[in-house]
């Protein structure tokens, strides 16, 4: 620990720009949030039908978590918990799915990961699904976008602003639309339809990719109906069977260009979120219809970078984490086979529920941590992990503090990187959010799903050691341990 202080306040001290030999200057970290994959989808945690070779690798080379879980079971809390060190449901803007007009939900003067990592002298980029809001208002996609990645931290960004299935369709680069055209300017609306192109609604005969089951049915890009309306930016469109490449792209070359300096890589990934357009290469390559396509093209995105990694000799001060922003989920709007798929393939292993839901399959996810030297290899731990403590895992990394106020519900989870069986528990209890904002509260092996109001039904409780699958309710034969829960969520919500 002493060697990375001293690297990191030598990193500091010579400013940003400075280039340090790899074996003494503090790790990179790389950071790589799948999108809706579960707890059974990968090679490493029980899959047969999907071959995920690179992240298999991941788990051979470091440490397979089994009691990891994203904050949320939805994707913008879980993303906004993650860099904030903050649960999304203490602070509003933070704590729902986010259209694609909606502005910034990351207060400019809240640390978060990478402003955090950027102060200690690292390259930091945010390549991928951001999906946290973006400027001060709703956004206005026809002129420089801020506040956004840039002003939370991160250098350089190439982002798709909401997800593939929301408008608009477009990437984002350090602020800008790329290839966007002042002639054809783009107008977004949530509210009403804008321009008057077709929609999924109106025009079903003209979706030539995939048919919505619900929902999903308003501007069709590429072939496919989405959530919102937009008109305009003809140029700047994407198309979604080249996002997992536009992305890889611009990921690896981060990688390059920052390889002489400490670096933070945020990639959050768009597979296997809906629409699931795996490009033609990776189609029919799995047992599990399109959706185990879009995870094999994801475990090629994580082979590309290892494999940039490995050819700078980066690999072995280098911090690498995989996992999920939650639980896995079948039919999530559109009718791409998975709904329907018969092959056996339970995207959520053993685990209760989906994206989504309190019980163990929203946000139960995998996890897996490398860093050669440092993190054990080829081992697994039962230790109980969230996405929200990235921000005070990665100050007790380099030794630093963090400053007042900042990730109040972030705790190191340090010792347990460090060790398969850390000396004493990092994390006592957690909290799990809903998308629909309900809470439930983990402590030990005993997991509260409360009634509070507005779930029907009484409490549940379950023992997660006996009972992973959350079959068998213990609410009614130990009253006095759902007491206890219910007192330590009412304080945990009520702490600042």
């Amino acid at each position: 620990m002493r060697r990375l202080v001293a690297a990191a306040l030598l990193a500091a001290s010579a400013g940003p720009a400075a280039a340090q030999p790899a074996a003494t200057r503090p790790p990179n970290v790389v950071y790589i949030l799948a999108d809706d994959v579960g707890y059974g989808d990968l090679g490493s945690y029980g899959s047969t039908r999907i071959p995920t070779p690179n992240l298999d690798r991941l788990a051979k080379e470091g440490l397979r978590f089994t009691d990891a879980h994203a904050p949320a079971a939805v994707c913008t809390p879980t993303r906004y918990a993650l860099l904030t060190g903050q649960y999304a449901w203490r602070h509003a803007p933070g704590s729902r799915i986010l259209s694609g007009v909606a502005p910034l939900s990351i207060p400019t003067d809240r640390v978060t990961v990478a402003s955090f990592l950027r102060a200690a002298g690292y390259a930091t980029a945010v390549v991928g699904k951001w999906h946290l809001g973006l400027g001060a208002g709703e956004t206005d996609y026809n002129r420089p976008i801020t506040p956004g990645p840039r002003e939370v931290g991160f250098d350089y960004s190439f982002i798709v602003p909401a997800t593939g299935d929301r408008t608009p369709c477009v990437y984002i680069e350090d602020g800008r639309v790329v290839n966007s055209d002042p002639a054809d300017p783009i107008r977004v609306s949530y509210a009403a339809k804008v321009g008057a192109e077709p929609t999924g609604r109106e025009n079903p005969d003209l979706l030539t990719n995939q048919r919505p089951s619900h929902g999903h049915d308003m501007t069709i890009v590429n072939g496919i109906s989405r959530i919102g309306w937009m008109t305009g930016g003809q140029a700047a469109r994407w198309k979604d069977e080249d996002m997992a490449d536009d992305i890889t792209k611009r990921a690896v070359s981060f990688i390059d260009r920052s390889k002489d300096r400490p670096f933070f890589l945020y990639f959050p990934t768009h597979d296997a979120h809906v629409p699931r357009c795996p490009h033609p290469r990776f189609r029919g390559k799995s047992g599990h219809g399109l959706r185990g396509d879009a995870i094999v093209e994801l475990d090629w995105c994580v082979g590309q970078l290892l494999a940039a990694l490995d050819r700078h000799g980066l690999a072995g001060n280098t911090l690498v984490v995989f996992t999920s922003d939650n639980g896995g989920v079948m039919d999530d709007g559109y009718v791409d086979g998975t709904g329907d798929d018969a092959s056996g393939h339970r995207c959520n292993g053993r685990l209760r529920g989906f994206k989504g839901g309190l019980y163990e399959g929203g946000h139960r996810v995998p996890f897996l941590a490398r860093w050669p030297g440092t993190v054990p290899a080829g081992r697994t731990s039962d230790e109980l992990v969230c996405h929200v403590d990235t921000l005070a895992t990665v100050a007790a990394l380099l030794g630093r503090p963090l400053p007042a106020g900042a990730g109040p519900d972030s705790v190191s989870v340090l010792p347990a990187l460090r060790s398969d069986r850390p000396a004493r528990a990092c994390r006592e209890s957690l909290v799990h959010q809903s998308g629909g904002g309900l809470l439930a509260v983990r402590k030990g092996p005993w997991k509260l799903i409360p009634n509070d109001g507005k779930k029907k039904g009484g409490p549940e409780l379950y023992n997660l050691v006996d009972d992973i699958a959350e079959a068998t309710n213990l609410a009614a034969r130990h009253p006095e341990r759902v007491a206890e829960l219910a007192a330590l969520l009412a304080a945990t919500r009520g702490a600042k």
